[in-house]
């Protein structure tokens, strides 16, 4: 049996390929929209993808059944309660058996997470009575389990997927041999749930000991606890659950992003693109294109564009150079395909026209202190997630996680001088960027973040 993880930490998003040698066959789980990666394992292991496999619909990024389709003629598996969607797909009955020759896979409906969820169960050869491994897609994480909510907006209540979920976890996946080892789709990050660990495998024994929502407990206790305290979804994940259903493009890995002179990336500003700055923060500081938004490409890049820019906005790079590809491929997994090109040669452009750019505002926790003194109206912005900021905050904070930025903006004042702050410097220089877009004439943000504010032995107190 040929049995791959892949693991892409900036969305911690893990899918998986399952191969017969002696069969020839292979069936990709959860795939990544590019998926050049698994079409090259399975020609190197002389191995035909046969079958595609989604354990749900996915919301934190498209998923590559359509590209893989394209690429081989693989059919696209989905659990046998999956909604229509309009391309065609094959259901996948509650126990069904999948021959890839020696090893083979069965498929466990598995609901909670969303109404269509399964898991897949792996023997390496048929009749072993101690599968290879399981993969729970978001159903069972390593340390947590699948948020129930996502679907509260769409006719679903989480209380009630919820229940399913308790149900499935322990009718189905604990009915598994302890030994069995656990594969999720997501690891550490990921906000599909909240306590996820950064291993990427387990065993169900390990689990049962350590994972808090496989101890025992009731329903309505279970129910509870997996409804409370989850983080703000990113806006894009509604998006992307519906754009999975739907025919759409595939992604051609291959094609460049197109260089564009500043006067036209001003000119396609004007018209409404925004501007994506994916320098790391100090550059973007040190100078950048009056009105863009930074959000840096060495982390969650994709994922918190996602939480400022709406899918249907047309997007401009400002990239470190050798990266455009990269920013708009990572872009392209989460379905924004709406890059229309790249400045070409930043530092040039800015230096050969100063009056388009702009310098931020950046403070360290000691000047943050004494402007909190004095300045009585200074609006502190926190962007961290709720639980965050319920373990501490900077006085006189008002919380605002970054997904919900853009839909409250208006709470905030833009005449009045505003300081952003997340735990330690990246999501606040985002905040920041887009509060000066949408014309916040002083904004600062926090050095360092909350971190540093702590480590500079100021008391904690709850976000006002």
């Amino acid at each position: 049996m040929i049995f791959n993880q892949y693991y892409l930490e900036c969305l911690s998003h893990a899918s998986y390929l399952i191969g017969d040698e002696a069969g020839g066959k292979a069936v990709v789980v959860d795939p990544r929209r590019d998926v050049q990666v698994y079409l090259d394992d399975a020609k190197e292991n002389g191995l035909e993808i046969c079958l595609v496999i989604e354990t749900h619909f996915h919301a934190d990024f498209i998923s590559g059944h359509l590209e893989l389709a394209r690429a081989t003629g693989a059919e696209i598996g989905y659990g046998e309660a999956a909604a229509d969607t309009e391309y065609e797909i094959r259901r996948l009955a509650d126990g069904e058996v999948i021959d890839l020759g020696n090893a083979w896979l069965r498929i466990l409906a598995t609901p909670g997470h969303t109404p269509e969820s399964i898991s897949v169960v792996v023997y390496e050869n048929a009749g072993d009575e101690v599968p290879y491994g399981v993969l729970t897609g978001d159903t069972l994480f390593i340390g947590d389990v699948g948020r129930p909510d996502l679907l509260a907006s769409v006719g679903f209540t989480a209380e009630d997927l919820a229940g399913q979920l308790y149900d499935s976890l322990r009718g189905k996946l604990l009915g598994l041999p302890a030994e069995t080892r656990v594969f999720p789709a997501h690891g550490a990050g990921s906000a599909c749930g909240r306590n996820l660990s950064t291993a990427t495998q387990s065993t169900l024994a390990h689990e049962m000991n350590t994972n808090y929502a496989l101890a025992p407990m009731s329903k309505t206790e279970f129910v509870d606890v997996v409804t409370e305290g989850q983080p703000a979804a990113p806006p894009y994940f509604l998006y992307d659950a519906v754009r999975n259903r739907q025919e759409r493009p595939v992604l051609d890995e291959a094609e460049a992003a197109r260089p564009l002179p500043l006067a036209e990336v001003r000119r396609l500003q004007e018209s409404g693109a925004i501007v994506l700055d994916c320098r790391e923060p100090a550059e973007f500081a040190a100078g950048h294109l009056a009105g863009s938004v930074n959000v840096g490409l060495s982390g969650r890049y994709a994922e918190y564009t996602g939480d400022i820019v709406d899918p249907s906005t047309s997007i401009v790079l400002v990239a470190p150079e050798g990266t455009e590809h990269e920013a708009k491929v990572r872009l392209g997994r989460i379905g924004y395909d709406n890059v229309v090109g790249y400045l070409e040669n930043p530092q040039m452009a800015f230096s050969e026209n100063e009056d388009a750019v702009r310098l931020s505002s950046k403070l360290t926790a000691a000047e943050l202190r004494g402007r909190l003194e004095e300045i009585p109206d200074l609006q502190v912005v926190d962007v961290r997630q709720p639980g965050e900021a319920e373990a501490g905050a900077i006085p006189k904070s008002v919380n605002i996680p970054l997904p919900q930025l853009n839909s409250r903006i208006d709470e905030l004042d833009p005449g009045r001088p505003t300081v952003v702050y997340c735990a330690g410097g990246y999501r606040s220089s985002i905040g920041a960027s887009r509060l000066a877009a949408a014309g916040f004439a002083d904004v600062s943000d926090l050095i360092g973040g909350y971190t540093a504010w702590k480590a500079g032995n100021q008391e904690p107190v709850g976000s006002l």
